[in-house]
């Protein structure tokens, strides 16, 4: 009996760190892509997770959202900050700090 349930928690493990990678790809994209769109440079080129919750979806069924940080520049000069905020495996929104316009 115990050896099923080291299964068990063996395979929640994996599959939460799994989900865990592929949200923060995910993430990841949605970043680099909305700094190419506005021609600024992503910077480090990865996303760094802030916050995890469990919030609701448009159906109603309990997901979780995931809020990722992440920095930009539009000069190579000055750091910006900006967020992604997922809803389970969508993108909810794309938040960047109020930046120059050269």
């Amino acid at each position: 009996m115990s050896e099923i349930v080291v299964l068990i928690v063996v395979a929640l493990g994996g599959w939460i760190a799994f989900d865990a990678l592929r949200a923060r790809e995910a993430a990841t994209v949605a970043a680099r892509e909305a700094c190419r769109a506005q021609g600024l440079q992503f910077l480090d080129d990865t996303v760094q997770g802030a916050r995890t919750r469990f919030a609701r979806d448009a159906e109603g069924l309990l997901r979780l959202r995931r809020t990722f940080s992440f920095e930009f520049s539009e000069d190579g000069i000055t750091r910006r900050g900006g967020h992604v905020i997922l809803l389970g495996a969508r993108l909810e929104s794309l938040e960047l700090d109020p930046y120059r316009i050269a």
